[in-house]
């Protein structure tokens, strides 16, 4: 594979996107491989760096099914529910903690009530 072409921000010639790009026009990259890159300049690190991808050859989102749609639910209520008292949260629980505010800090939250 050769070199890469890389772009300055917002430099990019048409017919190019992000994977976010491509999402918002309904559209997912599809097994290509990336098409190019932009750098954006930083003071004191390394570039940020954005891979592009080729409209041309992205593919249609796959639609979401029913059985899709059932399995991305039952993952987000995992990712919402305490190990440590079993209850919803209501937001995703924090890695760094590994489980809910109320269980991570009972003093804050006896006090606050």
């Amino acid at each position: 594979m050769g070199a890469l072409p890389v772009f300055r921000w917002r430099l990019a010639p048409d017919g190019y996107a992000t994977r976010r790009q491509l999402r918002a026009l309904g559209l997912r990259p599809g097994g290509q491989d990336v098409a190019a890159q932009l750098e954006r300049p930083r003071r004191r690190r390394g570039p940020l760096v954005a891979y592009l991808y080729r409209i041309d050859a992205a593919k249609p989102v796959r639609p979401m099914t029913p059985g899709r749609a059932a399995a991305l639910d039952a993952a987000n209520r995992a990712r919402r529910t305490c190990p440590q008292c079993r209850r919803d949260a209501g937001y995703v629980i924090p890695a760094g903690l590994g489980m809910c505010n109320t269980c991570a800090f009972p003093d804050r939250t006896a006090a606050a009530a």
